[in-house]
């Protein structure tokens, strides 16, 4: 890898990560067609670093009133509505890292394949579509309860199959019950926070027990390219969410979805 690919690859990663287009869809471009190789695992640690710090710092009001919330609750103060939305998110969390536990080996050994990644970047996108199209959208996220909290956090489990897309799938879970866009994408985000620190620790993890020779100067790259782009795409995918609605998205899936497949036929 040089500075010129980890810009790049940075920058996909940091654009993708909350949108619902399928990181992992754009990620095996460059390498498929630019025969680039993997970006490796510590350079992997890097950008979900910065994808996280560029989530809580974009919520960062709402991340400090639900941990002060949910730290009065646990005191036994009571709850209001911060403190039942912090544990809803804490709750609809657990069945994706059970399921990363489970069944990642499986995952691994075999879904990671091109057309099982292009068929799920289709598939949701067209999925995605349909439920922005025909849902209600009149819920708001202080409608969340138990049930709907555990609905998003199993569909979140599906986004371990490659191309499902984790924003994706909770957006496209949150609208089919009924909330509304800016909200989908609100709890979409919220969620994502310590489902992304959870797979950046066990990352992590893997690093500190392997031998990997870590090139410090890409892996800087990497941080601050994701963070600063993960940044501006949430601030600009919020303002804009309302307006433009998800299909653009689902479209642009079911596009990209024929770049993989016509990429892995060549």
């Amino acid at each position: 890898m040089d500075a010129f690919q980890a810009v790049v690859l940075a920058a996909i990663q940091g654009l993708t990560e909350f949108l619902p287009i399928s990181s992992s869809g754009h990620l095996v471009l460059p390498q498929t067609l630019l025969g680039w190789e993997d970006q490796g695992l510590a350079f992997d640690v890097a950008v979900h670093v910065g994808s996280l710090v560029a989530v809580l710092w974009f919520f960062r009001r709402d991340v400090c009133n639900l941990l002060l919330a949910w730290g009065s609750s646990i005191c036994g103060k009571g709850h209001d509505q911060d403190s039942k939305l912090a544990w809803y998110v804490i709750i609809a969390t657990l069945p994706a890292i059970l399921a990363g536990l489970v069944f990642n080996d499986l995952i691994e050994t075999h879904l990671r394949s091109g057309y099982v990644l292009a068929m799920t970047t289709l598939v949701w996108g067209v999925v995605l579509g349909a439920v922005d199209r025909f849902a209600s959208h009149r819920r708001q996220i202080t409608d969340i309860g138990l049930g709907i909290a555990l609905f998003i956090g199993f569909s979140q489990a599906l986004a371990l199959v490659p191309g499902t897309s984790r924003s994706g799938i909770t957006i496209t879970a949150a609208l089919l019950v009924g909330l509304n866009r800016s909200d989908a994408a609100r709890f979409s985000f919220l969620l994502s926070m310590p489902i992304i620190a959870a797979a950046g620790s066990y990352k992590l993890l893997e690093l500190v027990q392997s031998d990997t020779h870590i090139a410090w100067t890409y892996l800087s790259i990497g941080f601050v390219v994701s963070a600063v782009t993960a940044y501006f795409c949430i601030r600009v995918f919020m303002n804009w969410v309302e307006r433009i609605g998800m299909m653009p998205f689902a479209i642009y899936r079911v596009i990209l979805a024929g770049i993989i497949f016509a990429v892995l036929a060549w």
